[in-house]
């Protein structure tokens, strides 16, 4: 077994070190941490190559970290173990692996369970493995700001993002089927999720096999945009008691299995787009997003729905 652990993940929040619980329960698994700069694709083709290749891919990360190794995974055509080490481990968190030991017990039982997964792809590039969900808009733009405040943390950074994001916020253009439309956000979640919410960010159910869709219509005002990118339940209830949370009428929902759109942003605006909060940079004219599901793409070793 290799075992990748990203030692830049949840950094905002505070765990116990897993190196113990690995030597302990997977003594002859290989711990590989990841250097700052390192490439992840190499350090698992590396692995590959070896004469006693791993038979298991398992992850210690962030939902990033885990979706870019549900990947290799696929590619490789082997399990995954993956581990909650980010800050919100959305795609670990809906399969019940909220702690390693769970994971281990799992992976020790011979548990596992197949996931659907979106492929997503940006013009002619090769498709990304998506666990949670892919966005455009409002929700990238934020990230975009994030990233370049990294030195203030994450949270103090985050606070700092929004208030730039929210005064230098515009709609942008998409095209699908022909038709255009001037939006807030587009959110493609991998299976269908809370009818209620706008950014769903944590998928609902394991199996997935279509896309839960919300595009946000730009007819409100830039707080309610980015009133939508309220994560909890509780925060999205109390702005809409403030009447800031979208209109029902303004947001869009679409339950395909496969979804296409030509994205267009504002001249002066980052062209980008979202996938488990990793962030891919496009030609600034523009870009097109095809996202497909696939389901039963992935077996992953987590509790079975009778445990």
């Amino acid at each position: 077994m290799l075992i990748v652990r990203n030692a830049r993940s949840g950094t905002a929040v505070i765990r116990p070190d897993p190196a113990p619980t690995f030597a302990e329960r997977l003594p002859e698994a290989v711990v590989h941490e990841l250097a700052d700069g390192e490439d992840l694709d190499e350090v698992v083709a590396a692995a590959m190559r070896r004469d006693a290749a791993p038979d298991v891919l398992g992850v210690y990360g962030g939902d990033g970290s885990v979706s870019r190794m549900a990947h290799l995974a696929r590619r490789h055509e082997r399990p995954l173990l993956a581990m909650p080490g980010g800050t919100f481990n959305h795609f670990v968190r809906a399969l019940g692996l909220d702690s390693v030991e769970i994971a281990i017990d799992a992976l020790q039982q011979g548990s596992t369970v197949d996931v659907g997964v979106a492929d997503a792809t940006a013009d002619d590039d090769e498709p990304i493995t998506v666990l949670n969900v892919v966005s455009v808009g409002a929700y990238p733009e934020l990230i975009e700001e994030r990233e370049r405040r990294t030195s203030l943390g994450k949270w103090i950074g985050g606070v700092v993002a929004t208030a730039a994001a929210l005064r230098r916020a515009e709609p942008l253009t998409i095209v699908r089927e022909g038709r255009r439309a001037r939006v807030w956000s587009v959110f493609v979640s991998v299976g269908r999720n809370d009818p209620d919410r706008v950014a769903t960010m944590q998928r609902q159910e394991a199996e997935a096999g279509v896309l839960d869709i919300r595009i946000h219509h730009a007819r409100g005002s830039k707080v309610r945009a980015f009133a939508s990118l309220a994560f909890g339940q509780r925060s999205a209830a109390v702005l809409r008691a403030l009447h800031l949370y979208p209109r029902d009428e303004d947001v869009e929902r679409l339950v395909l299995s496969e979804f296409e759109i030509t994205v267009r942003p504002e001249a002066g605006h980052p062209s980008v787009f979202v996938h488990d909060g990793e962030l891919e940079e496009r030609d600034p004219r523009g870009f097109r997003l095809r996202c497909v599901a696939r389901p039963h793409a992935l077996s992953v070793f987590a509790p079975s729905a009778a445990d």
